[in-house]
């Protein structure tokens, strides 16, 4: 199938990171998949939740919003409707097991790291790309904080779908709506899979499949990976 983008199967929108975007934030990351823009903040600050007192660790967690006009209707807010939808939960809970899977918590006592990803501009990816953005964020925020060694790994996450039953990295809104599976990739830069999430939206896929998506998935990541790596040569560079 001849996508509408041109691109091959296999490749990715055009990602761009832009670091220390916010003045205030410990971390700050613009982030851009293609047309999908979101801004991710790193805050840091003392005290940890109640569960966690007395353990000798700190706390990474997440938070994730879409402005009213990132999509082509304006959406009210969810603060306006008095509560999050499931979608929210579902995708900051996602933010968050992901970005703790990067760091060492014990090296970051006492402290909490609250990641904040809000969706500027929505075209397909927005929580790939709010990890992916997150995970620089996270990077500066710690810098900042002079505890760059509690991080582990850097992660990235691309999507993966079967349209029209051909396999598609970096689904923007328009393959996302007429996937017959979809699926999202978190993978550190070790190789290792730190979460996979699959669904068979139209049509049941077989193994085989699995393993192609995983594959390519797999390669779109490792690119993700090195323009996370670049993005921090190029800042060191300045």
């Amino acid at each position: 199938m001849q996508r509408a983008s041109k691109r091959a199967n296999n490749a990715l929108r055009k990602v761009h990171f832009e670091r220390n975007f916010n003045i205030h934030a410990e971390g700050s990351v613009l982030v851009y998949y293609g047309d999908t823009m979101v801004l991710c903040t790193v805050s840091v600050e003392k005290g940890v939740p109640f569960f966690l007192r007395n353990t000798k660790q700190g706390w990474l967690t997440a938070e994730y919003s879409m402005l009213p006009r990132a999509t082509s209707q304006r959406n009210a807010r969810e603060a306006a409707r008095g509560k999050q939808g499931g979608r929210t939960h579902e995708i900051q809970r996602l933010i968050g097991r992901s970005l703790r899977a990067c760091v060492d918590l014990y090296k970051l006592p006492d402290l909490t790291l609250t990641l904040d990803c809000d969706v500027i501009q929505a075209d397909g990816g927005t929580r790939t790309a709010a990890i992916t953005g997150g995970c620089l964020a996270l990077y500066d925020a710690l810098a900042v904080i002079g505890k760059v060694t509690a991080l582990k790994h850097r992660i990235a996450v691309v999507s993966v779908g079967i349209v029209n039953d051909q396999v598609l990295v970096d689904l923007d809104y328009a393959e996302d709506s007429n996937a017959m599976t979809d699926m999202n990739l978190v993978m550190d830069d070790a190789g290792k899979f730190v979460e996979v999430q699959g669904t068979a939206e139209q049509k049941n896929f077989a193994r085989e499949q699995l393993i192609e998506m995983v594959d390519a998935g797999a390669g779109a990541i490792e690119q993700l990976l090195k323009l996370q790596a670049q993005a921090l040569k190029d800042q060191a560079a300045v």
